[in-house]
């Protein structure tokens, strides 16, 4: 963990450092809700690829899809686009009419010579099959990414308190298909330090920063394989758009997590009559 800093005093640290970066995270407030607006938005992004462009075999650039749209005609130097992948959501809890929200936007940049490793997602059996030359093709992963949003009761162990915080679940398969153990990857904008986790669990080397000191200690004790939240905080409440929908409580009248209905059980009747 580098002192909490700006990201581009981080980004200006690491192409003076002299390091090589397999993978850097480019995860910033999406102009909207937490975190403010500000006109010149799509430059200062630009600005911030350009720099991790420098020494980054992968870049990826996370955002709202209206807000990364732009950057697929207008990517790094030196790099192409390798894939649009989506996080999709079931359970947003946004209680604004009209449409919700259930996805999240990544652009995959690359250089054009980086590795890939699909072989990262093989089972047992297609490991087998690839040992013995018989492997006809070679199943990666799907550019669509499922996993419920980290609020209320769901993921309560991994919650940090941290109000846009991505489960580590969608980070891991972004890390597998482009890390092998040992790489470095790069993350200035880490809020609650999902990155840290994944980088943990997959043998990864990870630098990672950001400018708010709070997240920087919850990534700090993720990175030390502790839960990113103390004991005593309570739970997020915190949708990714930054606007806050009611508390998830347990009915009190709920029995081992059944909560009673008055609705008749077994098969309906023949002739039922439907209540309007």
């Amino acid at each position: 963990m580098w002192k909490p800093q700006d990201v581009e005093a981080s980004i200006a640290e690491m192409q003076d450092s002299g390091r090589h970066v397999r993978v850097t995270m480019l995860d910033p407030w999406y102009n909207k809700g937490v975190g403010g607006v500000r006109d010149d938005y799509e430059d200062y992004i630009f600005k911030l690829l350009e720099g991790v462009a420098e020494f980054s075999d992968h870049v990826f650039l996370w955002g709202f899809p209206e807000i990364v749209a732009p950057f697929v005609k207008r990517m790094p130097p030196g790099h192409k686009l390798v894939a649009w992948l989506t996080w999709y959501y079931k359970n947003n809890p946004s209680v604004i009419r009209g449409w919700r929200s259930s996805q999240n936007a990544c652009l995959h940049f690359s250089k054009p010579d980086a590795k890939l490793y699909p072989e990262h997602f093989l089972n047992a059996a297609q490991e087998a099959l690839k040992e013995k030359g018989k492997l006809r093709y070679m199943p990666g992963p799907t550019s669509v990414i499922e996993s419920a949003l980290l609020t209320g009761f769901v993921g309560r162990a991994e919650q940090t308190g941290h109000p846009a915080q991505k489960p580590e679940a969608v980070y891991e398969p972004l890390l597998m298909m482009t890390c092998k153990p040992g790489d470095l990857v790069f993350d200035p904008m880490c809020g609650s330090g999902t990155t840290a986790g994944v980088c943990r669990r997959l043998k990864l080397d990870g630098i990672l920063c950001d400018m708010n000191p709070e997240y920087t200690a919850m990534a700090e004790r993720r990175a030390e394989g502790a839960p990113g939240r103390a004991v005593s905080d309570e739970p997020p409440a915190f949708d990714l758009a930054g606007e806050i929908p009611p508390q998830v409580t347990e009915p009190k009248n709920s029995k081992n997590g059944y909560v009673p209905t008055g609705k008749p059980r077994g098969r309906p009747r023949k002739n039922a009559v439907a209540a309007e």
